[in-house]
């Protein structure tokens, strides 16, 4: 790694700091544990359920991946890549950082790896809200245990990498939508049209051909539904929109 590309990536990093894809990602990682402490608080028996069943943190996993994996991450990657990539178009700034000494490929690639570190910071915000869950009823509420069971971290892992490598392909595709266009919301309808599409199309035998959907597939193939390797076709794609973006970004004689 050059020290062009790491000084690109360090000011894209230090930019990102003033969009509000920053705050974006910290609720979107706490959103739906803080639903679920409510819901566990309102109506206890449902994890006092998931304290008996043996599999605590498996399950207690799965619940909150089946409000995430649908709408919520899919929705929040979009206005977030949006936010990121049109940056620039805000602050009217492409032409002064083409005139830097930064090549265009630096910049390119900073961007995106900015994108995807965020949605690392995601992954692992999301986790931690799902662990205190499990935490505030059982504080507030003291017929709900404390959880002490053995974590699966293998499984939690694997789930947490499959769906980490799920969603790139959309970031990707929202990268590559966003760069062109200077009106934010072009790229957001898009995204937002390309994510109820593939919800729409779930049960379709070939769902497996629309990136968006990929999340809520890897959910339902956790309930015996059959799908098509996503894996594959998650990093396939996610190579494909990137070289994509990368020549567009490149061939336009006008950036920004």
């Amino acid at each position: 790694m050059n020290n062009t590309f790491i000084n690109a990536f360090i000011a894209e990093w230090l930019k990102k700091r003033r969009s509000f894809s920053s705050w974006l990602v910290l609720t979107g990682g706490f959103f739906v544990p803080l639903i679920l402490i409510v819901i566990f608080l309102i109506f206890p028996k449902q994890l006092l359920g998931l304290h008996t069943s043996g599999h605590f943190w498996e399950l207690l996993s799965q619940k909150s991946w089946q409000l995430m994996a649908f709408m919520l991450l899919p929705m929040g990657i979009v206005l977030a890549v949006s936010l990121i990539t049109q940056l620039e178009f805000k602050n009217n700034t492409w032409k002064q950082l083409h005139t830097t000494p930064l090549p265009f490929t630096s910049i390119y690639f900073a961007k995106l790896l900015v994108l995807v570190i965020m949605l690392l910071q995601l992954f692992i915000l999301f986790n931690a809200g799902i662990y205190i869950s499990a935490i505030v009823p059982a504080i507030f509420n003291s017929r709900i245990p404390f959880p002490n069971h053995a974590a699966n971290f293998s499984y939690l892992l694997t789930e947490n990498g499959t769906y980490f490598i799920l969603c790139l392909p959309l970031v990707a595709l929202q990268y590559c939508i966003s760069l062109p266009f200077k009106n934010f919301l072009i790229p957001v309808g898009a995204g937002l049209a390309l994510v109820i599409a593939g919800l729409i199309a779930l049960k379709w035998q070939y769902a497996y051909t629309i990136a968006p959907a990929y999340t809520a597939l890897h959910f339902l193939q956790l309930n015996s539904v059959p799908v098509h390797n996503l894996i594959s076709w998650s990093l396939g794609y996610f190579i494909l929109f990137t070289l994509v973006g990368y020549w567009l970004y490149i061939a336009k004689r006008e950036k920004g």
